[in-house]
């Protein structure tokens, strides 16, 4: 099987920040930033900014079919790591060093695509089932590569003149095929990750009931695992859930691991003994530095060659936290006939080097990785997994179904059209408008004005149903599930349909009710005029939403929008 062995030498990240109360997102301070960015497009800087190393010298390999355990304290650059090796880090921080994937720097192939970065928060759309949460994924994703391994393997096979067993050969064939609404690999993911008995439950949010949050985390995760990659960087995936649901997750993503090779750095925040032991390396991250990294039956022995001992009441785990703490590190001082000294987390680092686990790693990273022991499938060098044309249309199947699930929306929307449309005309009635005179032009510009101020405002449900699904359209489009016009395209060519609805019956009533020109050149051009109107606040809130991202401040630009 194609494997991904990940190596970061020398890797250093540094950030300038503002210091103090500048730091804090005040009115004044915001304005200024927006002045100082301004002025830096012309090379002119008064800004001052500290410099703040976040990792400093950071050297490690990520081998395949072993599970790692990421450890630090708060603050000590394990997002960070995480997000440089998956090629996420925001382009304003400053890096050093060298990260390769089976030999590869960054810029030869598409990294983002290669592994996953699966943040702590559960991003879904609440509306989904989880059955087609990870359909969605699995159609975004694609096969991959299994389809060209099919066929080598059968070609193998036969030149061998060995059988397959009928049952593995038709599950490999069925899962090998791409743009299919639901594959069987999704009943497989489901199947290993316990989520078969909810598959039918929508994922909920804030407002409606769903699974429950270990079923979430398992949904995240699912929807990587469910496509071609097997790279994968988990930041703090136990957040919110308890011992027992942290170790099953993380039980089921080691074998994983074990049986389709693939490689995981997951970070976890004080995990239980049992969740400990499932882990085959350990890095230790403090104050941006490495202090250890390799197996996990060698880390007690390093810091005992320190002069620390992890306590038989103390979890493992949780003494490797605490023993880089200026606070914490004296109660596990073992020679109690020799005083005490603090032990600094770069004297740990250097020590670690003369550590004999140090010394081989050391070694491993000063020989490159021989780029013709790596398989070339095992890299995305294509932005995007599927045709362009497939994506269009999951995301086209995706936005017809939340449509369908959010459609007590739309027939609210359509009976207050026609609930203000019958008393538009009744206002408005024919037999109270005359046409003698400029002032009863007036009335008739009155009405038009009130009609084009209504069909307006009929757009504005828009900002929330955008600003709900940003998040997870973020998520989406940084792990290149598709392009944005995939995203924006069916939205709003499924909203014509309805604003024709709308607009029909908008006309329907008043038209003729209020009295306007007879003609059927003027209707039309009447019902043009609404249905543009219509379109164009739906794509005005749209806008909005997406420039805003937050409901106060959409709903401000909202209705400064129709004064």
């Amino acid at each position: 099987l194609p494997t991904v062995e990940v190596r970061f030498n020398h890797l250093t990240i540094e950030a300038d920040c503002y210091v103090g109360s500048r730091a804090l997102p005040t009115l004044a301070n915001s304005a200024r930033n927006l002045a100082e960015s301004a002025l830096g497009l012309f090379g002119i800087s008064f800004a001052k900014k500290a410099n703040l190393t976040i990792l400093k010298d950071a050297s490690g390999i990520i081998k395949p079919s072993r599970m790692t355990l990421l450890l630090g304290p708060p603050s000590s650059g394990k997002t960070t790591l995480l997000l440089a090796l998956a090629d996420k880090l925001d382009p304003t921080l400053g890096v050093k060093g060298e990260i390769t994937y089976n030999g590869y720097k960054l810029k030869e192939f598409v990294a983002r695509k290669t592994s996953a970065y699966i943040s702590q928060n559960d991003v879904h759309v609440g509306e989904m089932t989880v059955k087609e949460t990870l359909d969605f994924s699995a159609r975004c994703q694609g096969v991959g590569t299994r389809y060209d391994l099919l066929t080598e393997l059968a070609r193998r096979e036969k030149d061998a003149g060995i059988f397959p067993e009928a049952d593995v050969d038709l599950f490999m064939k069925a899962t090998s095929v791409e743009g299919v609404e639901s594959s069987l690999i999704t009943d497989y993911t489901l199947k290993i990750l316990g989520l078969d008995i909810c598959k039918d439950i929508i994922v909920g949010n804030e407002m409606q009931r769903g699974i429950s949050g270990g079923q979430k985390k398992r949904v995240t995760t699912g929807e990587m695992i469910v496509g071609p990659t097997k790279t994968l960087f988990m930041d703090e995936i136990s957040t919110g859930l308890d011992s027992s649901t942290t170790f099953q997750i993380v039980k089921c993503l080691q074998q994983v691991v074990h049986l389709t090779e693939g490689t995981i750095l997951m970070s976890l925040l004080q995990p239980a003994p049992e969740t400990y032991d499932l882990f085959d390396d350990i890095i230790l991250l403090s104050e941006g530095q490495i202090v250890y990294q390799g197996p996990r039956e060698h880390v007690v022995e390093f810091f005992e060659s320190c002069g620390f001992k992890c306590p038989e009441r103390k979890g493992t785990a949780d003494f490797l936290q605490e023993v880089t703490s200026k606070k914490d590190q004296e109660q596990y001082w073992a020679d109690k006939r020799k005083p005490y000294r603090y032990i600094t987390v770069t004297e740990f680092a250097n020590r670690f080097k003369h550590f004999h686990v140090g010394m081989q790693l050391q070694s491993e990273l000063a020989v490159p990785f021989d780029k013709s022991r790596g398989h070339r499938a095992a890299l995305a060098f294509h932005k995007y997994s599927m045709s362009k044309m497939e994506l269009l249309k999951a995301c086209w199947d995706k936005e017809w179904l939340l449509i369908k699930r959010n459609s007590f929306i739309y027939v609210f929307k359509t009976v207050q059209i026609i609930i203000v449309a019958f008393i538009s005309s009744t206002v408005f009635l024919r037999t109270e408008m005359h046409r003698r005179n400029l002032n009863d032009a007036q009335l008739y510009i009155g009405s038009l004005l009130f009609g084009m101020i209504i069909n307006m405002f009929n757009g504005f449900a828009e900002l929330s149903l955008m600003i709900s699904r940003l998040p997870v359209f973020y998520k989406q489009r940084d792990l290149l599930f598709h392009p944005v016009w995939t995203f924006t395209l069916p939205t709003f060519l499924l909203r014509v349909p309805i604003s024709i609805l709308e607009t029909v019956a908008w006309m329907a009533v008043t038209y003729y009710t209020v009295g306007y020109a007879p003609e059927a050149s003027r209707f039309f051009k009447n019902f043009l005029l609404v249905f543009s109107v219509q379109q164009m606040a739906s794509g005005l809130f749209r806008l909005i939403a997406g420039l805003c991202r937050t409901m106060i401040i959409a709903n401000t630009g909202g209705v400064l929008t129709l004064l």
